[in-house]
């Protein structure tokens, strides 16, 4: 453990004007309040704070900082308050400690619940200054280091999940690769034990059987590269083990099978110096196709700057080489981190700060603990490619990202209205993929909306986040609509008309906090209609018929089902597939959606037991999707010619089905997006009266 004196010589090395006496006060203090407090190690508590003080010296933080590292621990785990700390030792350190400490008292029912709090304070905090984050990661780093003197293997387990889930992919983020790469081993050696020890075992197999091998090529790039008056630092090592064991996992390759598992670095004076290093490298080592990365002209969103090549060496096997200036080394080394050591005023430099708001976007939409973790790990932990808008703006994606993803990243707004997209100037679906360095253009109308079947496709957080939260406002307007609509049914059957306060009286009867709630709760057939009578009019409801369904009277105004979300508060019966035009009906059964009939659906015979609505179809109603039985004559060309009448009438097939083969007939049953009843009457007709259909009916 560091000494008080050490502590204080290291920051002095580095900022000679650092304010000695709060470092001091912060090391007094903190050792006073943990007291005889111990870790798991049995060591001290204290030394744990000076430990992550002495990781953030290595980055040449600020004295605040510092102070900020030595304390973060105790306004958690002593009876050191948020005011006594801030009268002690100011206003900015009490907010970065404050956003660093865990909330660990609060009253969470679930784990995820805690964790999703934590995450939730720490990225607030994390947003009004990044000094939160390099604190929590150091914080983090050291507790994997000794996360081995824990008893509880459970326990274990889920620190090194969070810290392979969240802490780590943050860690890459802004660009502290040498803090992820540790974490990342330290997670994996406990999550995954055996294949940790299969592929140590083998990598020190494999050291040995080469002798010096890394040496002997490191040298040889080194003269290489000097020959030509370019003096480089180079420096080579073996690949992490969990680096190696997720190549393989992706892959699907076995470790013999793996060939590049060693890695180097050439830095080099200046960014000229990367290109000419590149080309001489090229020239004397045959390149592995795909492999090359500049990420200098593209710098990663953090910022990192430095060109990846994979070349075949002369001793037969494959290696990466990346080369960069001392500069970009300063900022590969260190990320954001070296924006934040003294006297840089704090000032957040630019570029860095776009996914920090993407995940606060992301905190404020999520409606529950699971889906912001999983929002979360989406926007933070997954492989980049970079696309381009038309004007040569530069977004970072996750692979797999399509435009929807890219409409998002460029503005919420942009997302919501994207009709469309053009990919490198061609008209594409917007589920297809982007690739790397593609130039996307979103098309845009201000009468779209997002779509629920976006979630199908979509792959960042932030474009899952913005979809549900549009999808369960759309639920819970239409859900308060309907209702409205019921509720008026029912005020329609009382005895007597109500008071000006009845419903606020209903409401505290049914312990229900507002009308929209009440509404969709009626909708939903939580509150029933029984219910609801004795609530608005106690008494009102009588006495039910045994064996006697209670039945609603027809509604005086038609409700409007268009937009309708499937499944929420209203869903299209699946037996008969009503279309506008088609006379309907709604079935309302407790605690489910109400389901729309056509009025003729053979299922309405069975006698459910259920309230029915009558329903009709809005003005605005603007297609459905019916259901075709045709039955084909088993000829050459049969099909096309039905496919020929669908297309002649714009009517789009949503799936085909060959339900059954008869001889010289064939059936197939159709799914077919239509405007209305009138025009799916012209598309049977049609297909009726043509030789190649046998029959076409409805189902």
């Amino acid at each position: 453990m560091l000494r008080q004196y050490e502590l204080v010589e290291r920051v002095k090395s580095y900022d000679p004007d650092a304010d000695e006496a709060l470092i001091n006060r912060a090391y007094v203090f903190s050792m006073q309040m943990h007291g005889s407090q111990k870790r798991a190690s049995g060591d001290p508590y204290f030394s744990h704070p000076i430990e992550v003080a002495g990781i953030l010296t290595d980055l040449r933080l600020d004295d605040e900082t510092i102070a900020t590292a030595i304390l973060h621990d105790t306004i958690e785990d002593t009876l050191t308050t948020h005011e006594e700390i801030e009268a002690k030792f100011g206003a900015n350190v009490a907010r970065l400690v404050d956003g660093v400490t865990k909330l660990s008292k609060i009253e969470a029912q679930t784990e995820n619940e805690r964790a999703a709090e934590n995450l939730r304070k720490f990225l607030l905090a994390m947003s009004d200054d990044i000094r939160v984050l390099l604190v929590k990661l150091a914080d983090r780093l050291h507790n994997m280091r000794t996360l081995h003197f824990i008893k509880s293997e459970e326990k274990r387990r889920r620190i090194a999940r969070e810290t392979m889930d969240i802490y780590a992919p943050l860690a890459e983020r802004i660009g502290m690769y040498e803090f992820m790469n540790e974490m990342q081993t330290l997670a994996f050696r406990e999550l995954e034990p055996d294949a940790y020890a299969s592929i140590t075992r083998r990598l020190e197999l494999l050291h040995a059987g080469g002798g010096d091998r890394i040496a002997r090529i490191g040298s040889g790039l080194k003269l290489l590269l000097s020959r030509a008056g370019i003096e480089a630092e180079v420096t080579g090592r073996q690949k992490h083990p969990y680096s190696i064991w997720r190549k393989m996992a992706e892959r699907h390759i076995s470790f013999e099978q793996l060939s590049d598992v060693m890695a180097f670095r050439a830095i080099v004076p200046e960014a000229d110096d990367c290109y000419r290093a590149l080309g001489l490298i090229h020239r004397r080592w045959p390149m592995v196709p795909g492999r090359f990365k500049d990420y200098i002209s593209t710098p990663k969103r953090n910022g990192y700057k430095s060109l990846h090549t994979s070349v075949i060496h002369a001793e037969n096997m494959r290696v990466e080489i990346q080369i960069r200036s001392q500069d970009m080394h300063a900022q590969a080394e260190y990320g954001l981190a070296s924006h934040w050591a003294y006297k840089q005023d704090h000032q957040r430099p630019d570029g860095q700060v776009r996914w920090i708001r993407d995940l606060i976007e992301i905190l404020e939409n999520a409606e529950s603990p699971e889906e912001l973790l999983e929002h979360t790990r989406m926007a933070m932990y997954q492989d980049r490619i970079f696309a381009f808008t038309p004007q040569g703006e530069l977004y970072q994606l996750p692979k797999g990202a399509t435009p929807v993803d890219f409409a998002y990243a460029v503005h919420t707004d942009l997302g919501d209205q994207a009709v469309g997209a053009k990919i490198n100037g061609r008209v594409v679906p917007l589920r297809t993929r982007i690739e790397n360095g593609d130039q996307v253009q979103i098309l845009k109308s201000k009468a779209q909306e997002p779509q629920p079947h976006w979630l199908n496709f979509v792959v960042t957080g932030k474009a899952r986040a913005a979809i549900r939260r549009f999808v369960r406002n759309k639920e819970r307007d239409e859900s308060v609509a309907l209702g409205r609509k019921l509720y008026d049914e029912v005020v329609a059957r009382l005895p007597a008309q109500l008071g000006a306060e009845a419903l606020a009286l209903a409401m505290k009867r049914l312990k229900v906090d507002s009308e929209p709630a009440l509404m969709s709760q009626i909708a939903r057939g939580t509150v029933n209609d029984r219910q609801l009578m004795e609530a608005l009019m106690p008494g009102s409801a009588g006495e039910d018929v045994p064996g006697e369904p209670r039945r609603a009277p027809s509604q005086r105004e038609a409700i409007s089902i268009k937009g309708l979300t499937p499944g929420v508060a209203f869903k299209l019966a699946p037996c008969c597939h009503p279309v506008p035009g088609d006379r309907i009906v709604g079935l309302r059964c407790f605690d489910e959606p109400i389901a729309v009939h056509a009025i003729d659906c053979p299922s309405l015979a069975d006698g459910i037991d259920a309230d029915w609505v009558d329903l009709a179809w809005g003005d605005r109603s603007d297609g459905g999707t019916a259901r075709l039985s045709v039955i084909l004559k088993n000829e050459p060309g049969a099909l096309a010619v039905a496919a020929g009448v669908f297309g002649a009438h714009k009517a789009n097939i949503l799936n085909l089905r060959l339900e059954n083969r008869d001889g010289g007939f064939h059936t197939f049953h159709v799914s077919l997006e239509v405007r209305d009843l009138q025009h799916l009457t012209r598309i049977i007709a049609a297909l009726r009266a043509t030789d190649m259909v046998s029959s076409a009916e409805r189902i």
